[in-house]
């Protein structure tokens, strides 16, 4: 029956074979084995078996080689003689059916068609599991009608061999070969026969043929071609689309409308969904699945296998355990090509394909966090004696590849960034090469290097471009001092020792950096761990790094600490006869002297320290000597000693051009002014200055000092809407920086905001806070203005008695410490005395005030009124002592963390930002040597602590 029916009519494979059956006999002719055919048609083995069975049959044939011959001469019957070439017939697409998800793209989609409309040849390029074939199979099935012979698909991926690439072509267009031609003019003449977009995928590991596309364009001018790479083909005619990752919902604060609006969230949540259909988004996990989706670097492969976790993870256990994405991101769907069923199976493709060279330069590039300079990578060469000629062109070839990016920067060399999926492989093959701690060496002496560089240009005029400098490169800075300190054991040996004083120098260097940006807490962490694992250290490094961690403790008001760190580095630098060492420990031990009220050590010490500046001629520590002695003055109330002070200060720091302490300088003048009641009209000018200079370079100090007494000069004009925003401004940013002698000033200056609010609760609390911090800190004239604006509060809450009780201890103390009261407070003081003695009586209000001078501050904040009782045992605060070396603000993020709150909510409660909340939540896993939020509540609990 079927010999009559050949014969009637012209038989060809597409009479006998379904249109399944038809691609697989296409792939056969093409030579590619069953597996290949399986994997390309995402097919199982057995089913192509089955089909091939099914073919034969049909065909009257028993073998492939049989299969592939009855195709040939039913379609060619005078292929003997020579005859052309005819292409099997061809449904008008061939495009695979798109299983996986696909969301979002709609600027890219209507980027690459422009693209495509005005170019022949369009490679998509991108690293592995960007979404490159996705998105090019999108734009063909939306482009197809526009060709009237439609879109071939063509995958390359099962190719080991290039040379094997114009039969694969061949083949996805249903051409046989001819014996009597070469392949390839079998393909021009077939193809000019079609106007068709040629799409061909996975292109990069047989590169070699990419000229092939040159040749089949040039032979008709009906042919486009979408190609998928994870490279540029470099071909003349090409036009190059980087393929970017998914869009983030970016921030700290994302709300579930925010994810969903975002291409990566969507994507997530959608094959989460896909896994355990009642997932569902909350307020409180959509800024964790954003943090997943940022984490992932917004890479499609990475965070649909991230999703398929969810039926087991819940989005925050899933994130805590994405530090090590590749251990994580190990399960993908079977149906896909074996490359990208893990993250590493697809970043092991793209290092495979690699030269020798090529992946040397990969795996040290991985040791640079967040980016890097090529200045940087070229030193690292030369440190491990490889020529760095090679660096600049290996640089070029992974940009290609998609494995390395770049950006632009002004002023600056161009960045170059690592995804930090990558990265992480990156690391792991060269933890595998055993290469490690030669590339991790090498990474911090360059970064040593230009930390020592950027301390000599701190103080000068170029400040701000090196602070900013320190600042981009702050990751490495990070990862180069935690490997240098985590040389550390049993093992001796000279290399390790040299590594941990890498760790010194680097903590002596960035000392005015940390201060400057106000990474005080990271600094002085740093450095405390620093200085206990290296003791046997070089008396000249180990003193330079106790006078950095004296000068961030100074910072945070830890004047203990401070004192004992600064005795040590001057005893070493008594011994080295170090003068600008010397001069320098005095100058702190004079702060010292002062914060304690110790006026004439202070003097002495102060005094000490300029002469000795003087003698060797250091003009930053003239005036920094200055500055301190103004403190001096201004907190005895001397102010016009103090004017001067600041004045003389003033015009040295811009003699240097050193903006941190002209910032300082101008806080400080101003502040003397304010209270004094003395020129006035200066001050506002002298604020915006110090504000400017300080935003310039990011001194967050100088931001606090300015916003904070702006504030109050706010106040005195009537606007109470400004003077509160920037009182709140300066008290949340000393805050964040621990600044404990900055919260104290500033925290009386919100609560005298909030009193002219009428707000005379939270006024007092702020009040109250305050005397804490100062009383602590043994900050006498400040207890002193606090309790005279605390006295005020509750005399508005007609709490009289005790109204006249706190000025009562005020007047006494003040009396001890020969301070008067600062004549910008004289004027609502007297008015609040008179008031109150008015409506008490003279009798009762005499009384009371008595009984204030007999008491202490913290008698009389218990007494509130009453008849003074005995001395209370605490203190206002008692100095706090916290296990594991907590501080006082890290165990309060701790029992909210305990408490169930995101790193934003605690942000919100704290008034910090989630950058710093961060931050602490880091340092504590350190000190506790844990890795999760639910270990750090177990601690906490079993601590008593929450």
């Amino acid at each position: 029956a079927m010999g009559n029916r050949l014969m009637k009519e012209k038989v060809t494979p597409a009479n006998l074979l379904n249109e399944r059956e038809q691609e697989i006999l296409k792939r056969l002719a093409a030579g590619l084995s069953d597996q290949q055919i399986a994997d390309e048609l995402f097919l199982s083995l057995n089913t192509v078996k089955w089909y091939n069975r099914q073919i034969y049959s049909k065909l009257g044939v028993k073998s492939r080689t049989q299969a592939i011959a009855r195709a040939t001469d039913l379609v060619l019957p005078d292929r003997a003689n020579g005859g052309s070439t005819s292409p099997l017939p061809l449904a008008k697409y061939n495009l695979p059916a798109q299983t996986l998800l696909f969301v979002g793209r709609s600027r890219e989609i209507a980027e690459v068609k422009q693209l495509l409309d005005t170019s022949r040849l369009l490679t998509l390029t991108g690293t592995g599991g960007i979404g490159k074939t996705r998105l090019a199979l999108r734009v063909a099935a939306e482009v197809a009608e526009m060709f009237a012979d439609g879109v071939c698909f063509v995958d390359l991926a099962p190719l080991s061999d290039h040379t094997v690439v114009p039969k694969t072509i061949a083949g996805a267009l249903g051409m046989l070969e001819n014996p009597s031609e070469p392949l390839k003019d079998t393909l021009k003449r077939g193809l000019a026969q079609r106007e068709l977009l040629l799409l061909i995928d996975n292109f990069e590991h047989v590169i070699k043929e990419a000229p092939l596309l040159s040749e089949l364009l040039a032979a008709t001018s009906r042919l486009k071609v979408l190609v998928t790479s994870r490279e540029p083909l470099r071909l003349a005619e090409e036009q190059e689309y980087q393929v970017p990752p998914l869009s983030l919902p970016g921030g700290e604060a994302v709300s579930v409308p925010r994810l969903m609006a975002s291409e990566a969230g969507l994507l997530f949540v959608r094959r989460a969904q896909m896994t355990l259909p009642r997932f569902e988004v909350s307020e409180s996990t959509a800024p964790v699945i954003g943090r997943i989706c940022t984490r992932l670097d917004g890479l499609p492969l990475a965070i649909e296998l991230a999703g398929a976790r969810a039926k087991v993870l819940p989005p925050q256990a899933l994130l805590t355990r994405l530090r090590h994405r590749l251990q994580v991101l190990t399960i993908g769907a079977r149906d896909v090509p074996a490359r990208q069923q893990t993250l590493r199976n697809t970043l092991a493709w793209s290092y495979d394909l690699l030269g020798v060279k090529e992946q040397l330069l990969f795996r040290r590039l991985s040791v640079f966090v967040g980016g890097c300079t090529l200045g940087a990578v070229e030193a690292m060469y030369s440190t491990l004696s490889d020529r760095p000629a090679y660096v600049l062109d290996g640089i070029a070839s992974l940009i290609d590849k998609s494995l390395l990016r770049q950006t632009e920067q002004e002023g600056e060399e161009p960045r170059l960034l690592m995804l930090e999926t990558i990265r992480e492989y990156g690391l792991e093959v060269l933890t595998t090469s055993g290469e490690m701690q030669n590339a991790r060496r090498a990474h911090a002496l360059y970064y040593l290097s230009l930390a020592e560089d950027a301390e000599t240009e701190v103080g000068g005029p170029q400040q701000a471009v090196w602070l900013d400098r320190l600042e981009r490169e702050h990751d490495n800075l990070r990862a180069a001092l935690q490997w240098s300190l985590g040389q550390t054991g049993d093992d001796e040996s000279v290399e390790k020792e040299q590594d941990l004083e890498i760790a010194l120098r680097l903590g002596g260097a960035l000392r005015s950096f940390w201060r400057v940006h106000g990474h005080i807490t990271e600094g002085r962490s740093f450095l405390e761990r620093a200085l206990a694992a290296s003791k046997g250290a070089a008396a000249f490094v180990r003193a330079k790094a106790l006078i950095a961690a004296a000068n961030l403790a100074f910072i945070q008001s830890d004047y203990d600490s401070m004192e004992i760190l600064c005795k040590e580095s001057l005893a070493l630098y008594q011994e080295l006869e170090d003068l600008p060492g010397i001069a320098h420990s005095v100058y702190l031990l004079g702060n010292v002297a002062w914060t304690r009220g110790d006026t004439a050590t202070a003097r002495s010490l102060l005094t000490e320290a300029q002469s000795l500046a003087r003698a060797i001629d250091d003009e930053e520590y003239v005036a920094w000597s200055l500055f301190v002695q103004g403190l001096l003055e201004s907190s005895q109330g001397n102010y016009p000693r103090a004017r001067t002070l600041f004045e003389e200060s003033l015009k040295i720091h811009r003699q240097l051009q050193n903006k941190r302490g002209i910032a300082h300088s101008l806080s400080q003048l101003a502040q003397v002014l304010f209270v004094s009641q003395s020129d006035q009209e200066r001050v506002p000018s002298l604020l915006e200055e110090c504000l400017a200079l300080s935003e310039e370079i990011g001194f967050k100090e100088g931001v606090a000092a300015s916003s904070w007494l702006s504030g109050q000069v706010a106040l005195r004009q009537g606007d109470l809407v400004k003077a509160r925003s920037l009182a709140e401004k300066g008290v949340a940013l000393y805050r964040e920086m621990g600044h404990r002698h900055g919260m104290a000033e500033s925290l009386p200056a919100l609560g005298k905001v909030l009193a002219a609010q009428g707000d005379y609760p939270t006024a007092r609390t702020l009040y109250e806070e305050s005397l804490a911090i100062s009383g602590e800190l043994g900050e006498k004239w400040v207890v002193a203005q606090c309790l005279v604006g605390l006295g005020e509060v509750v005399a508005a809450q007609r709490q009289l008695a005790w109204a006249a009780q706190l000025w009562g201890v005020a007047e006494a103390l003040r009396d001890a410490i020969d301070v008067p009261l600062p004549p910008v407070e004289r004027t609502s003081y007297d008015r609040s005395v008179a008031a109150t003695r008015a409506h008490l009586g003279e009798g009762a209000f005499a009384t009371a005030w008595a009984q204030g001078r007999t008491m202490t501050p913290e008698q009389v904040l218990v007494a509130q009124g009453r008849k003074p009782g005995p001395p209370p045992t605490k203190t206002i605060i008692p100095p706090p002592t916290y296990p594991d070396g907590l501080s006082a603000r890290e165990v309060e993020v701790l029992c909210l963390v305990a408490a169930g709150l995101t790193d934003v909510q605690i942000a919100e409660k704290l008034i910090l930002s989630p950058r710093t909340v961060h931050a602490h939540t880091s340092s504590i896993y350190s000190k506790l040597d844990i890795t999760s939020r639910s270990a750090a509540t177990r601690y906490a609990i079993e601590h008593h602590l929450a």
